[in-house]
């Protein structure tokens, strides 16, 4: 039950009129999401006067089909995996598997079609093949690319942030429409470590506020801010937690607080600390209590963090300021394409530091330098062959050479 004056959420206190069923008052059971009056939407958790008997929802993750191309989910209370069929590869099932890998220095390989690959570059990397060295000292995030995947760096867990940390953080945006929208800035906690525990620690921004948020284990606590200044070009954010109380401060918006619910003090975390993305990024893959849907989109600089007030800030990573890894990441300002020339009307596409060339109907190739046969998959339309039936070019079209027991222009007839 949530009180908004005079709406509430799930059931309404006992002194007022309500219906009564053989003595007993019934108020909702289930889960609720996003709630919004008129045009207006409401922080449920945030805005809420008061509440009782309001805990995290469970839903089990195979209730959201989030296996794709035919996969079986399978789930228990805390783990689930999608059983993927032939020629799809992914944790959901949603990519077509890199038969011939291409991409070097540890690349993940994403097919862009059945012929053609694109490298999504490991930390470090960039180039079509990801064979080319780049320096980093403001990382540059892409968001969330047309393959599903985000760009993401992976530190080292931060030691010691069981009862006091600080962080110190600046961001720079890509733009003022998507990048606000609901896109994580860092992440780390318990989940994909097999335990059972719901604790973590989560930035994002969403509807142009951020959105700073830990649970110690017995309910998460949330603060959002202000809407951001767009007008500013670096914004800065300073927060922090001790015990139960956490604070957030936005730019020059006055210093915001919370205090955690249930009786826990202490915050146990063992996932590394991600940040701008997720290594195998989506929602369902992060603790309930987020749900963050994109990574960020723009830069993340000068990120420091102290775990004592009287000890100095220093930069997360094992050595500090050095990632573990990371996925399509760029220098702040810097573009890869300046350095690809697509051919036949292709566009250069850029995702941090993952490039490609996006080709014209008709062309192939890493740089649109081959003609699309017309046998070939990508053909738009494509060739009528049947029943396992062979297609051959001709100078006019094509024919189909026919498996034994079949006939017909295109084999369609046993």
């Amino acid at each position: 039950q949530i009180n908004f004056g005079s709406v509430f959420l799930g059931k309404v206190p006992v002194h007022e009129e309500v219906h009564r069923c053989a003595g007993q008052i019934y108020g909702y059971k289930g889960c609720i999401r996003d709630f919004q009056v008129n045009h207006k939407e409401f922080f449920i958790i945030d805005e809420a006067l008061e509440g009782r008997n309001v805990e995290n929802c469970n839903v089990p993750i195979c209730d959201y089909h989030p296996c794709h191309n035919g996969g079986t989910c399978t789930s228990d209370e805390e783990n689930w995996y999608c059983k993927c069929p032939k020629l799809y590869t992914g944790k959901l099932c949603q990519f077509a598997t890199c038969d011939e890998n291409p991409c070097g220095s540890g690349a993940t390989c994403f097919p862009k079609s059945r012929r053609d690959a694109v490298c999504l570059c490991p930390y470090g990397r960039s180039g079509i093949l990801c064979s080319d060295a780049i320096t980093i000292t403001q990382p540059s995030f892409s968001g969330t690319d047309v393959f599903g995947y985000t760009s993401f760096l992976a530190y080292s867990t931060i030691p010691n942030i069981t009862f006091y940390y600080e962080f110190r953080l600046k961001f720079q945006l890509a733009n003022h429409h998507s990048a606000l929208q609901d896109n994580l800035i860092f992440f780390t906690g318990q989940k994909g470590q097999g335990l059972n525990g719901d604790d973590f620690l989560e930035l994002g921004l969403r509807n142009g506020r951020v959105v700073y948020s830990y649970n110690l284990g017995s309910g998460t606590a949330a603060i959002i801010s202000k809407p951001l200044d767009l007008t500013l070009n670096v914004h800065v954010i300073h927060l922090g937690r001790n015990l139960q109380k956490g604070w957030l401060k936005v730019d020059d918006q006055k210093n915001k607080s919370v205090t955690s619910p249930g009786r826990l003090v202490g915050l146990n975390v063992f996932s590394q600390f991600y940040l701008g993305g997720y290594r195998e990024y989506t929602p369902e893959l992060l603790p309930k209590g987020p749900r963050f849907k994109n990574g960020f989109q723009g830069c993340i600089f000068d990120v420091q963090v102290r775990t004592s007030p009287t000890e100095g800030f220093k930069s997360p990573g094992t050595p500090e300021g050095h990632p573990n890894s990371g996925r399509s990441v760029g220098q702040c300002k810097d573009s890869p394409c300046s350095l690809i020339k697509c051919r036949n009307g292709g566009k250069c596409i850029e995702s941090g530091s993952t490039v490609y060339c996006d080709c014209l109907t008709g062309w192939k190739g890493a740089f649109c330098t081959e003609t699309v046969s017309v046998c070939d998959p990508e053909h738009d339309p494509p060739h009528l062959c049947q029943q396992g039936s062979t297609c051959v070019p001709l100078p006019g079209g094509y024919t189909c050479h026919c498996p034994l027991g079949t006939t017909g222009t295109y084999c369609e007839q046993g």
